[in-house]
């Protein structure tokens, strides 16, 4: 048991997580007993502040799905949406201690289990916190798990992921599940809404993303948006768009390895770097 923590990008501190509880494949038992009456609080007024943001800005489909999670006064038992989960598009939630290494994330994307971080923020990180935690993973991502069509994609994402680790185009890869997964937009009859976890976890980025004339908003493109890199640190620069999951899909149907063939050579895009207006 007990697997080496993992860090991506640079860090001041250590990863969080007790990676000594986790299995091989780096999932563990979700510790429910652990939670305190204030960890309970602080996922009750998150929830409560993040949901109540929701209406003009969060996709339909994640409004819909999002009652789907169950209590909202509490965090949620695994078990318990797994029981709703699994009828609806047979997907799982499991436990991990922190983030994970590409290739146990992959396989269990491509798996249909999905994994959540099962520590929360401290009342002091209320407001920003560097990891993803408990809500991030439950309230940003779960829910449209509960979506047929983005449910389908997200398993092929992880189903593409492996086939990228092997040909070394993971980074490339990985551009597309942060613009679309964790910071997408998508374009319905009555306007622009947010349905990436990023997004619609924090407080400040769901109006930011939609409404500022500060970011750009670009159509979604498989090789514009693997040539762009992005930020960890400040509200993204550059979002990008689709129709509809059922376009995300069709996309992503393509084998990929032309696709990383023809970028080896291609100059990368800035975050902010904006696209030439044609004359």
């Amino acid at each position: 048991m007990g697997q080496p923590p993992v860090v991506y990008g640079q860090s001041d501190r250590p990863p969080r997580g007790d990676y000594a509880r986790a299995n091989a494949d780096y999932t563990c038992a979700q510790d429910y007993a652990a939670y305190t009456a204030a960890d309970h609080d602080t996922y009750r007024r998150l929830y409560e502040r993040q949901s109540a943001l929701l209406p003009g800005l969060a996709s339909d489909a994640f409004i819909k799905a999002l009652p789907s999670l169950g209590a909202s006064d509490r965090i949620p038992r695994f078990e318990e949406v797994n029981e709703r989960l699994y009828k609806a598009t047979r997907w799982e939630l499991v436990g991990v201690p922190g983030l994970i290494p590409e290739v146990p994330f992959f396989t269990l994307l491509a798996n249909r289990k999905f994994p959540v971080t099962d520590w929360i923020r401290t009342p002091q990180e209320f407001d920003y916190i560097v990891e993803p935690d408990i809500f991030h993973d439950l309230f940003g991502h779960v829910p449209l798990l509960f979506n047929p069509v983005f449910a389908d994609y997200v398993q092929r994402y992880g189903q593409g992921g492996l086939k990228a680790h092997d040909l070394g185009a993971c980074e490339l890869l990985s551009r597309l599940y942060w613009y679309t997964i964790e910071f997408g937009l998508i374009r319905q009859d009555d306007g622009l809404r947010a349905y990436g976890a990023g997004i619609l976890s924090s407080s400040g980025e769901l109006a930011h993303s939609v409404r500022s004339p500060e970011p750009q908003r670009i159509p979604l493109q498989l090789e514009r948006t693997m040539r762009t890199r992005y930020k960890i640190d400040t509200y993204q620069r550059t979002y990008f768009v689709i129709d509809s999951f059922q376009q995300l899909f069709d996309m992503t149907a393509a084998d990929f390895a032309p696709i990383y063939e023809r970028l080896k050579g291609q100059p990368e895009f800035a975050a902010d770097e904006r696209e030439a207006v044609p004359a």
